[in-house]
């Protein structure tokens, strides 16, 4: 028992931000998401996350890398480098988003905790009160491990995709084989897909968080290993949940998913129980971590901007602003989550037009900041690794500004 606690251990303390920052992104509105990609398009855009995958690992690397050789989080740099405006402005944005966000992510813990009768109004501040406790009062090495357990349910989507009986032979022909439609709700999850998988907090987390961590460049190798791993893994688990829905809801045709406990509930009649709670379990999971890493990073971008001290490695009276905007965002999201017929589908696409904004601005100073050889110097973007930057951040963005040009228009 100890040799395996050794070994829990060690790997905890290599695996970190890039692993946690990925792994956020497959919250509720990613995981309702990918289940509505599944039940309503079946296995189709499998091949899609394969594309996105590459995407995720360019962009996380280049705010991993960021982090550790200039020791500054992202709005900092930006504050530093291109002047206060843009800097204001890529916060505020950021504020709006992540506070969006966070109440979705205690509406989802609500609903996980819902699907074993567990009232909202009681599951939902509790929750909120563990996840303070452990960003404010804990220490960074308690705070990241336990963000890194809070992955462990991210398994249960595998296990929950097998028990699902899906036709392997046809998931292997749609990862290899782009399947492209052009109706208007094939367009929406296509983009949302993509919108849902890179989004701003996640560059702006892990680039903090490897400030925070003392990840220096001697080490920059090790992380760039775990931010790809990270990613890879974040985008396989969120690929077995379109499997799952794809081989139940899709082949049964019921193509209709609300919200990511819908998901779970539908689930239980073609694939069984277990298969229910395991996607509830993973439901739970994500929710907790990114409702503890979304009020974090908004705390790190605001401290970073107007130069307050930060960090949860320091005590609500040596970085008041930054505690406080952890307490406000967790306060304000629980209290809107717990309000009977809160509008989540709304709520979720005003968030992802916020987003859309955010989301071209965010890449661009990272592809920029990264490339700059004065800031960077040996380690800024090579000539080959620039171009696949470049041309992720312009496609990324065109499908974020897409996906605004067809919220607008209904």
């Amino acid at each position: 028992m100890r040799r395996r606690g050794a070994r829990l251990v060690a790997v905890l303390a290599v695996l970190g931000p890039g692993l946690i920052a990925a792994n956020a992104g497959n919250d509720a509105g990613g995981i309702a998401t990918y289940a509505s990609v599944g039940a309503k398009y079946g296995y189709q855009l499998l091949w899609m996350m394969v594309v996105i995958t590459v995407s995720l690992v360019v962009v996380q690397e280049m705010a991993a890398r960021m982090g550790a050789v200039t020791g500054k989080g992202l709005a900092e740099l930006i504050r530093e480098e291109y002047g206060v405006r843009w800097s204001f402005f890529s916060s505020g944005s950021v504020l709006m988003a992540n506070l969006g966000i966070c109440i979705s992510e205690f509406v989802g813990i609500g609903a996980a905790l819902n699907l074993a009768g567990i009232p909202f109004q009681i599951s939902v501040p509790i929750a909120a009160v563990g996840v303070w406790l452990l960003v404010v009062r804990g220490s960074y090495k308690v705070a990241e491990r336990v963000f890194v357990l809070m992955t462990i349910p991210f398994f249960a989507y595998p296990v929950a995709a097998i028990l699902a009986h899906p036709k392997w032979s046809d998931v292997g022909t749609a990862i290899i084989k782009p399947h492209i439609q052009l109706n208007s709700g094939y367009l929406f999850l296509f983009i949302a897909t993509a919108g849902t998988t890179i989004t701003p907090f996640m560059q702006l987390y892990v680039q903090s968080a490897v400030v925070e961590r003392g990840i220096g460049p001697d080490e920059l190798r090790a992380e760039q290993l775990e931010v790809a791993s990270g990613s890879i893994f974040a985008n396989v688990v969120a690929s077995f949940i379109i499997i799952a829905t794809g081989a139940t809801l899709f082949v049964h045709g019921d193509h209709t998913v609300r919200s990511a406990a819908d998901a779970a509930r539908a689930l239980k009649p073609f694939a069984g129980r277990f298969a229910e709670l395991l996607f509830g379990v993973g439901l739970l999971g994500a929710s907790l971590l990114a409702a503890a890493i979304l009020p974090v990073t908004a705390a790190y971008v605001i401290a970073e901007t107007f130069g307050f001290e930060k960090g949860i490695r320091h005590r609500p009276r040596e970085a008041p602003v930054f505690v406080a905007v952890i307490t406000v965002l967790i306060a304000i999201g629980t209290a809107v989550a717990i309000i009977p017929g809160i509008p989540v589908i709304k709520l979720l696409v005003a968030v992802q037009v916020v987003n859309g904004i955010l989301l071209p601005v965010t890449l661009f100073f990272v592809w920029r900041l990264s490339a700059s050889k004065e800031l960077m110097g040996e380690h800024a973007n090579g000539p080959v690794f620039n171009v696949l930057a470049g041309l992720t951040v312009v496609a990324t963005s065109s499908l974020s500004l897409l996906l605004l040009g067809v919220t607008f228009a209904g």
